[in-house]
Protein backbone atom coordinates (compact mmCIF):
# COMPACT_ATOMS: atom_id res chain seq x y z
CA UNK A 1 0.00 0.00 0.00
CA UNK A 2 2.81 2.25 0.69
CA UNK A 3 4.40 1.76 -2.37
CA UNK A 4 1.84 1.75 -5.04
CA UNK A 5 -1.00 3.94 -3.09
CA UNK A 6 0.17 5.98 -0.54
CA UNK A 7 -2.98 5.68 1.01
CA UNK A 8 -4.28 2.70 3.39
CA UNK A 9 -7.49 2.10 5.91
CA UNK A 10 -7.09 1.12 9.09
CA UNK A 11 -9.85 -1.01 11.48
CA UNK A 12 -8.96 -2.56 14.73
CA UNK A 13 -6.80 0.36 15.30
CA UNK A 14 -8.15 0.48 19.29
CA UNK A 15 -9.50 3.77 19.41
CA UNK A 16 -12.63 3.04 21.30
CA UNK A 17 -15.72 3.28 18.72
CA UNK A 18 -17.73 5.83 21.72
CA UNK A 19 -14.89 8.05 21.61
CA UNK A 20 -15.05 8.13 17.85
CA UNK A 21 -18.96 8.78 17.75
CA UNK A 22 -18.60 11.85 20.29
CA UNK A 23 -15.84 13.22 18.42
CA UNK A 24 -17.63 13.32 15.23
CA UNK A 25 -21.49 14.34 17.31
CA UNK A 26 -19.72 17.49 18.48
CA UNK A 27 -17.49 18.12 15.89
CA UNK A 28 -20.62 18.53 13.66
CA UNK A 29 -22.40 20.47 16.39
CA UNK A 30 -19.61 23.02 16.43
CA UNK A 31 -19.81 23.50 13.13
CA UNK A 32 -23.63 24.27 13.00
CA UNK A 33 -23.48 26.61 16.29
CA UNK A 34 -20.05 28.46 15.27
CA UNK A 35 -18.93 28.22 11.92
CA UNK A 36 -22.42 26.90 9.29
CA UNK A 37 -23.40 30.78 9.06
CA UNK A 38 -20.53 32.25 8.75
CA UNK A 39 -19.11 30.02 5.79
CA UNK A 40 -22.47 30.81 3.90
CA UNK A 41 -21.96 34.69 4.63
CA UNK A 42 -18.58 34.65 3.14
CA UNK A 43 -19.51 32.30 -0.08
CA UNK A 44 -22.47 34.62 -0.49
CA UNK A 45 -20.07 38.14 -0.34
CA UNK A 46 -17.89 36.18 -3.07
CA UNK A 47 -20.90 35.40 -5.20
CA UNK A 48 -19.85 32.02 -5.90
CA UNK A 49 -23.49 30.58 -6.48
CA UNK A 50 -23.26 32.50 -9.98
CA UNK A 51 -20.12 31.19 -11.12
CA UNK A 52 -19.71 29.96 -14.82
CA UNK A 53 -16.01 29.09 -14.75
CA UNK A 54 -13.94 26.87 -12.54
CA UNK A 55 -12.17 28.48 -10.10
CA UNK A 56 -8.73 27.60 -9.26
CA UNK A 57 -7.77 29.22 -6.26
CA UNK A 58 -9.90 28.50 -3.58
CA UNK A 59 -11.35 25.60 -1.65
CA UNK A 60 -15.58 25.24 -0.80
CA UNK A 61 -14.70 24.58 2.78
CA UNK A 62 -14.73 26.03 6.35
CA UNK A 63 -12.08 24.59 8.69
CA UNK A 64 -9.58 25.20 11.81
CA UNK A 65 -6.32 23.95 12.90
CA UNK A 66 -5.25 22.46 16.40
CA UNK A 67 -1.96 22.24 17.56
CA UNK A 68 -1.21 19.11 20.17
CA UNK A 69 2.92 19.22 19.82
CA UNK A 70 4.96 20.69 21.09
CA UNK A 71 3.09 23.23 22.39
CA UNK A 72 -0.84 22.44 22.26
CA UNK A 73 -3.05 25.68 21.82
CA UNK A 74 -6.43 23.81 21.79
CA UNK A 75 -6.98 26.00 25.38
CA UNK A 76 -7.12 29.55 22.86
CA UNK A 77 -9.16 28.14 20.26
CA UNK A 78 -12.27 30.23 20.52
CA UNK A 79 -15.86 28.80 20.57
CA UNK A 80 -15.02 25.34 21.39
CA UNK A 81 -16.52 24.03 24.54
CA UNK A 82 -15.07 22.29 27.28
CA UNK A 83 -16.15 18.78 26.37
CA UNK A 84 -15.17 18.94 22.75
CA UNK A 85 -11.65 20.13 23.96
CA UNK A 86 -11.53 17.29 26.40
CA UNK A 87 -12.51 14.99 23.71
CA UNK A 88 -10.26 16.68 21.09
CA UNK A 89 -7.18 15.89 23.48
CA UNK A 90 -8.13 12.18 24.16
CA UNK A 91 -8.38 11.40 20.69
CA UNK A 92 -4.97 13.32 19.87
CA UNK A 93 -3.27 11.21 22.26
CA UNK A 94 -5.11 7.99 20.75
CA UNK A 95 -4.15 9.54 17.52
CA UNK A 96 -0.26 10.34 18.24
CA UNK A 97 0.65 6.74 20.12
CA UNK A 98 -0.67 4.96 16.34
CA UNK A 99 1.19 7.15 14.30
CA UNK A 100 4.10 6.55 16.32
CA UNK A 101 3.50 2.42 16.38
CA UNK A 102 2.56 2.81 12.39
CA UNK A 103 6.02 4.52 12.39
CA UNK A 104 7.77 1.77 13.67
CA UNK A 105 6.30 -0.87 11.24
CA UNK A 106 7.01 0.87 8.69
CA UNK A 107 10.66 0.79 9.59
CA UNK A 108 10.12 -3.10 9.90
CA UNK A 109 8.79 -3.39 6.45
CA UNK A 110 11.83 -1.02 4.94
CA UNK A 111 14.63 -2.62 7.14
CA UNK A 112 15.43 0.33 9.17
CA UNK A 113 16.16 -0.42 13.03
CA UNK A 114 13.06 0.03 15.15
CA UNK A 115 12.49 3.83 15.65
CA UNK A 116 14.84 5.33 12.81
CA UNK A 117 11.61 7.37 11.78
CA UNK A 118 10.70 8.65 14.93
CA UNK A 119 14.44 9.43 15.45
CA UNK A 120 14.69 11.36 12.25
CA UNK A 121 11.53 13.28 12.49
CA UNK A 122 12.54 14.35 16.21
CA UNK A 123 14.33 18.17 15.44
CA UNK A 124 15.92 19.34 19.01
CA UNK A 125 12.28 19.93 20.92
CA UNK A 126 10.59 16.88 19.27
CA UNK A 127 7.67 15.99 16.02
CA UNK A 128 5.14 18.48 15.32
CA UNK A 129 1.42 17.48 15.70
CA UNK A 130 -1.96 19.05 14.54
CA UNK A 131 -5.18 18.37 13.13
CA UNK A 132 -6.96 20.31 10.54
CA UNK A 133 -10.76 19.89 11.59
CA UNK A 134 -13.00 20.21 7.95
CA UNK A 135 -16.44 20.50 6.99
CA UNK A 136 -17.14 20.72 3.22
CA UNK A 137 -21.06 21.78 2.99
CA UNK A 138 -23.43 21.08 0.14
CA UNK A 139 -21.66 23.04 -3.37
CA UNK A 140 -24.38 24.66 -6.17
CA UNK A 141 -21.66 24.08 -8.70
CA UNK A 142 -19.35 20.77 -7.27
CA UNK A 143 -18.33 20.40 -11.45
CA UNK A 144 -16.77 24.41 -10.91
CA UNK A 145 -15.07 24.62 -7.46
CA UNK A 146 -13.36 21.59 -5.66
CA UNK A 147 -13.71 21.39 -1.79
CA UNK A 148 -9.97 20.75 -2.04
CA UNK A 149 -8.05 21.37 -4.76
CA UNK A 150 -5.62 18.46 -5.77
CA UNK A 151 -2.29 18.44 -3.31
CA UNK A 152 0.10 16.43 -2.00
CA UNK A 153 0.42 16.47 1.89
CA UNK A 154 4.12 18.50 3.28
CA UNK A 155 4.81 16.01 6.25
CA UNK A 156 5.15 12.51 7.99
CA UNK A 157 2.14 10.67 8.22
CA UNK A 158 -1.30 11.85 8.08
CA UNK A 159 -4.44 9.72 10.08
CA UNK A 160 -8.12 11.10 8.93
CA UNK A 161 -11.32 10.15 10.70
CA UNK A 162 -13.64 10.79 7.94
CA UNK A 163 -17.64 11.23 7.27
CA UNK A 164 -18.73 8.18 6.83
CA UNK A 165 -22.15 9.28 4.63
CA UNK A 166 -21.25 11.74 2.66
CA UNK A 167 -17.99 10.64 0.41
CA UNK A 168 -16.02 13.43 -1.45
CA UNK A 169 -11.94 12.18 -0.97
CA UNK A 170 -10.34 10.87 -3.66
CA UNK A 171 -6.49 9.71 -4.56
CA UNK A 172 -4.19 9.70 -7.91
CA UNK A 173 -3.89 6.18 -9.17
CA UNK A 174 -2.06 5.57 -12.74
CA UNK A 175 -3.31 9.28 -13.66
CA UNK A 176 -7.11 8.62 -12.81
CA UNK A 177 -8.72 9.92 -9.57
CA UNK A 178 -10.20 7.00 -7.48
CA UNK A 179 -12.85 7.34 -4.62
CA UNK A 180 -11.09 6.50 -0.75
CA UNK A 181 -14.77 5.31 0.40
CA UNK A 182 -15.98 6.47 3.63
CA UNK A 183 -16.06 3.25 6.14
CA UNK A 184 -17.58 3.75 9.41
CA UNK A 185 -15.14 3.90 12.10
CA UNK A 186 -11.84 3.45 10.09
CA UNK A 187 -8.95 5.41 10.09
CA UNK A 188 -7.71 6.49 6.54
CA UNK A 189 -3.99 6.58 6.77
CA UNK A 190 -1.53 8.42 3.95
CA UNK A 191 2.03 9.46 3.71
CA UNK A 192 3.45 12.88 3.36
CA UNK A 193 6.52 14.23 1.64
CA UNK A 194 9.03 13.54 3.99
CA UNK A 195 8.45 9.86 4.27
CA UNK A 196 8.83 9.56 0.31
CA UNK A 197 12.23 11.70 0.54
CA UNK A 198 13.42 9.72 4.22
CA UNK A 199 12.55 6.23 2.09
CA UNK A 200 14.47 7.87 -1.09
CA UNK A 201 10.83 7.54 -3.25
CA UNK A 202 10.23 3.71 -2.43
CA UNK A 203 6.93 4.86 -0.64
CA UNK A 204 4.62 7.68 -2.18
CA UNK A 205 3.09 10.51 -1.26
CA UNK A 206 0.28 10.50 -3.40
CA UNK A 207 -2.18 13.36 -5.01
CA UNK A 208 -5.27 13.63 -3.56
CA UNK A 209 -8.10 15.89 -3.34
CA UNK A 210 -12.14 16.60 -2.31
CA UNK A 211 -14.59 16.44 -4.09
CA UNK A 212 -17.61 19.14 -3.30
CA UNK A 213 -21.06 17.19 -3.04
CA UNK A 214 -24.27 18.64 -3.52
CA UNK A 215 -25.94 17.45 -1.10
CA UNK A 216 -24.83 16.70 2.73
CA UNK A 217 -21.78 18.43 4.90
CA UNK A 218 -18.63 15.91 4.64
CA UNK A 219 -16.36 16.16 7.89
CA UNK A 220 -12.96 15.73 8.04
CA UNK A 221 -10.89 15.28 10.90
CA UNK A 222 -6.92 15.32 9.67
CA UNK A 223 -4.14 14.68 12.22
CA UNK A 224 -0.75 15.45 11.05
CA UNK A 225 2.72 13.63 12.40
CA UNK A 226 5.05 15.69 11.20
CA UNK A 227 8.64 15.98 12.20
CA UNK A 228 9.79 18.80 14.18
CA UNK A 229 11.07 22.81 12.21
CA UNK A 230 14.68 22.11 12.89
CA UNK A 231 14.61 17.97 11.78
CA UNK A 232 17.07 17.67 8.83
CA UNK A 233 15.49 15.36 6.47
CA UNK A 234 17.17 13.36 4.25
CA UNK A 235 17.11 9.77 2.32
CA UNK A 236 18.02 7.01 5.16
CA UNK A 237 21.52 6.18 3.85
CA UNK A 238 20.60 2.36 4.02
CA UNK A 239 17.67 2.45 1.39
CA UNK A 240 20.45 4.60 -0.85
CA UNK A 241 23.05 1.94 -0.63
CA UNK A 242 20.32 -0.69 -1.61
CA UNK A 243 19.17 1.02 -4.68
CA UNK A 244 20.46 -0.80 -8.08
CA UNK A 245 22.64 1.19 -10.48
CA UNK A 246 19.60 2.08 -12.65
CA UNK A 247 18.10 4.43 -10.09
CA UNK A 248 20.88 7.08 -9.01
CA UNK A 249 18.56 10.07 -7.90
CA UNK A 250 18.69 10.65 -4.56
CA UNK A 251 16.66 12.97 -2.70
CA UNK A 252 17.58 16.23 -1.37
CA UNK A 253 18.57 17.16 2.31
CA UNK A 254 16.42 19.88 3.54
CA UNK A 255 15.46 21.23 6.83
CA UNK A 256 11.87 20.22 7.35
CA UNK A 257 10.80 24.22 8.15
CA UNK A 258 12.62 25.03 5.09
CA UNK A 259 10.27 22.74 3.18
CA UNK A 260 7.28 23.87 4.49
CA UNK A 261 8.04 27.76 3.64
CA UNK A 262 8.41 26.52 -0.04
CA UNK A 263 5.44 24.55 0.27
CA UNK A 264 3.33 27.02 1.66
CA UNK A 265 3.86 28.82 -2.00
CA UNK A 266 3.10 25.57 -4.09
CA UNK A 267 1.20 23.43 -2.61
CA UNK A 268 -1.61 23.25 -5.42
CA UNK A 269 0.98 23.15 -8.29
CA UNK A 270 2.35 19.94 -9.72
CA UNK A 271 4.87 18.72 -7.48
CA UNK A 272 8.80 18.03 -8.81
CA UNK A 273 12.23 17.55 -7.19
Amino acid sequence: ACENWGFFELVNHGIPIELLDTVERLTKGHYRKCMEQRFKEIMASKGLDGIQTEVTDMDWESTFFIRHLPEPNIAEIPGLDDEYRKVMKEFALKLEKIAEELLDLLCENLGLEKGYLKKAFYGSRGPTFGTKVSNYPPCPKPNLIKGLRAHTDAGGIILLFQDDKVSGLQLLKDGKWVDVPPMRHSIVVNLGDQLEVITNGKYKSVEHRVVAQTDGTRMSIASFYNPGSDAVIYPAPILVEKETEEKKTTYPKFVFEDYMKLYAGLKFQAKEL
